[in-house]
């Protein structure tokens, strides 16, 4: 079993009570990422006013005063890098920042803090606890809550069967008004919009009104009010989407604007009875976000290009689908800005606009005064468009219209709730559209899923083998990984989400299986002859490629009963694995094209495990089919925080390191691998465009084995590598 270390072992000298006998059983005993601080308090070795009190005087360290924080050190410094290096903000200022450290010999946390605020680091010593404690208070604390609510009273409702209603039906605009209920409301939204919610729950229950978000897909409960003060925070929120507090007993839709750090916020408030109170469920609607282009939704090699020969239609339905909350609008919006330009005439409708786009004409439903989805694309047509996007076919008569639409000659966008993208057809036959006409104007239909992305900074590689009935999905030999959870990622393990697609493109056979009125079955089994891909293949590849979890894909997608031929599917090639064309037309930083295979290892031991550092992603291409030529074991990282977490995961024999990366460059990642004990002594050959003595003598004082000047041979490069392997032997 591995004995973890302390990245505060330097407190042992401190302390004549920690020998090593004691120190290593210490180690034994902790979890992974505890520190020998938390360690001799749990132990009772010593107090956390003892330890402060000798670091003081060793270090000559002012220690923390948490009475005086500067509330503004909470802007200057994200939570999740206060966080992630246990640092409390004490004090900002235009020239220097004051942290309260349980690890003043953090050299790494202080750069990175410096870096990151671009301001001098003033250390000052606190306990792990109380940082713990104050940086719960300072982000995101229940008594903050409590702070809120003290201008209500002290007064507490006895909950009596019949007595109780009478009292909550009784809620008055006034009560709703309250400061500190209109300062709760607004935390609560301020908070879950700074979270990246999609939506907000307010939910009473037993005891109190729950309040949850929901973040990348799973809610996950973040306060619970008292009742006293939760009845009147949901009449407060009734009362901004101007809907009617006193009507309990109906559910009602409105809508309300606020504004966080001067940031329009479109919100669509939904209330719904239930037997303890009404529930009020707000999505949030950012109107500014920035509408990502295809090629940034993290989607599979291949689907981002099918979608856009899609939209190289000038006529027909485009159709996207999946449940609420799957990213269709985002997905349709893509595409938009994929065809979008000036000679094109785009108009949209719909309910609500989520995005606003500059030179397209964006149109709000309002049924109220009768503009519907149906009398707004009636209107539309008549607007010479183009492009026309239908924010959902919800009813006949807008089917209908739509259809007439893609048959004489516009192309129209939009989105169906079905489970997948066969059914679609099914769907449009149900509305009432006839079969002939789908098939007709039908040009394809996107399926949707969203899927968590594994947290960078904590996941782990899953030593385990999959479950019986998920093994035959799994190539043999695949690395899987699983969610750790970190700061940085709330401790779920996940952090942002991805689109997984079916698409669904016609051809002459779907055409005529359509037309004739066939079952979803049978069009799904045409399609996938075809070559359509299944939302669990498509989710199945960003696993295999490291980017999820198989626990996260079953979550999304139902796994296949049966799997289609072959019974082992062939693992998907990442984008990084794609064979190069010959290396002589491809990259002009290799003189001389690769030398014939070699079987083995270098120097004819077992094959070594190496690590390309390179933004290039032609000259990486190159390089990893040489070295695999080699018999070497090849991983990549195509800048400095990549490379420094591919080491962690892989432990490479030696690292191929080039010195211009984005973020953090070459020095940087050098740097860090020599500054730690784990990563010492791995030997780095550094590439570099630069070839001056200056810059040579630098790589070579920050700990680097050998210096490579682009361009080089294909052999000097193999040569470099045997040579330093062989000395480290």
């Amino acid at each position: 079993m591995p004995v973890n270390s302390f990245p505060d072992e330097w407190l042992a000298q401190s302390f004549e009570a920690l020998t090593p006998e004691r120190l290593q059983a210490l180690r034994a005993k902790s979890e992974s990422g505890r520190t020998l601080w938390e360690c001799v308090v749990a132990e009772k070795i010593a107090t956390d006013a003892e330890i402060v009190d000798k670091l003081a005087h060793r270090f000559r360290l002012k220690v923390a005063d948490v009475s005086k924080i500067d509330q503004t050190a909470r802007d200057g410094v994200p939570e999740q890098i206060a966080r992630r290096h246990r640092v409390l903000p004490l004090r900002l200022t235009d020239s220097y920042l004051e942290l309260g450290t349980a690890n003043p010999l953090d050299i790494d946390a202080e750069k990175a803090l410096a870096f990151a605020t671009a301001r001098e680091i003033r250390l000052f010593l606190l306990s792990p606890s109380k940082i713990s404690e104050k940086l719960d208070e300072m982000y995101r604390s229940d008594k903050a809550i409590d702070k809120l609510l003290e201008g209500m009273g002290d007064q507490e409702v006895t909950t009596l069967p019949e007595a109780a209603a009478p009292e909550e039906l009784n809620i008055s605009e006034a009560d709703a008004s309250q400061k500190p209920v209109v300062r709760l409301v607004d935390m609560i939204i301020s908070e879950g919009i700074l979270s990246r919610a999609s939506d907000i729950h307010v939910e009473p229950e037993e005891g109190g009104v729950s309040v949850r978000y929901r973040i990348d897909g799973v809610l996950r409960q973040v306060m619970k009010i008292p009742r006293q003060a939760g009845l009147p925070l949901i009449s407060r929120i009734k009362i901004m989407s101007s809907l009617d507090i006193a009507d309990r007993l109906r559910p009602q839709d409105g809508r309300a604007r606020v504004a966080v750090n001067g940031q329009p916020i479109d919100l669509r408030v939904s209330t719904l009875p239930a037997q303890l109170g009404e529930k009020v469920v707000i999505r949030i609607l950012d109107s500014r976000a920035t509408v990502k282009s295809l090629d940034t939704l993290g989607l599979n090699p291949g689907e981002a290009e099918a979608i856009k020969r899609l939209l190289e239609n000038h006529e027909g339905i485009l159709l996207v689908t999946g449940p609420t909350g799957s990213g269709k609008t985002t997905t349709l919006y893509s595409a938009i800005n994929q065809i979008k330009g000036e000679g094109v005439n785009i108009v949209t409708v719909e309910d609500p606009v989520e995005y606003r786009m500059q030179g397209i004409v964006q149109v709000q439903v309002q049924e109220k005064a009768g503009l519907t989805f149906a009398a707004a694309l009636r209107s539309i047509l008549r607007q010479d468009p183009n492009v026309v996007l239908v924010g959902e076919i919800r009813d006949k008569e807008t089917a209908q219209i739509a259809v007439q639409a893609s048959l004489t000659g516009h192309l129209v966008l939009s989105t169906l709730h079905t489970n997948d993208a066969a059914n679609a057809v099914t769907r449009l036959v149900d509305i009432g559209v006839e079969s002939y006409k789908i098939a007709a104007s039908l040009r394809g239909v996107v399926a949707q899923r969203l899927m968590r992305r594994l947290c960078p900074t904590c996941k782990e590689v899953w030593m385990e083998a999959p479950p019986e009935r998920l093994r035959r999905w799994v190539p043999t030999g695949t690395p899987l990984y699983r969610a750790g959870g970190c700061p940085d990622c709330a401790m779920t393990g996940y952090r942002g989400r991805f689109s997984i697609l079916e698409i669904l493109t016609m051809t002459a056979e779907l055409e005529r299986l359509i037309a004739a009125g066939e079952a979803a079955d049978r069009i799904a089994e045409a399609a996938q002859r075809g070559g359509m891909k299944s939302l669990w293949d498509s989710g199945l590849a960003h696993v295999v490629r490291g980017e999820s979890t198989l626990e996260e894909l079953t979550r999304v997608v139902d796994i296949p009963a049966e799997p289609e031929a072959p019974a082992r599917p062939p693992a998907p090639v990442p984008v990084t694995r794609e064979r190069a064309a010959p290396v002589s037309t491809i990259f002009d930083l290799l003189e001389e094209q690769a030398p014939p295979a070699r079987g083995s290892g270098a120097h004819g031991q077992p094959a070594s495990k190496v690590l390309l550092v390179d933004d290039e992603d032609s000259l990486r291409k190159v390089m990893r089919d040489l070295l695999e030529r080699d018999g070497y074991i090849v991983t990549e990282a195509r800048d400095g925080v990549q490379a420094l977490d591919q080491v962690d995961r892989v432990g490479p024999d030696i690292i191929v390191l080039d010195l211009n990366l984005p973020g953090l460059d070459g020095y940087g990642v050098l740097s860090h691998l020599r500054s730690r004990p784990a990563t010492a002594n791995i030997p780095v050959i550094v590439l570099t465009a630069k070839g001056d003595e200056d810059n040579e003598v630098r790589v070579f004082e920050l700990g680097a084995d050998d210096f490579l000047t682009k361009p080089f041979r294909a052999r000097a490069l193999s040569a470099r590598l045997e040579a330093v392997l062989g000395r480290r032997r």
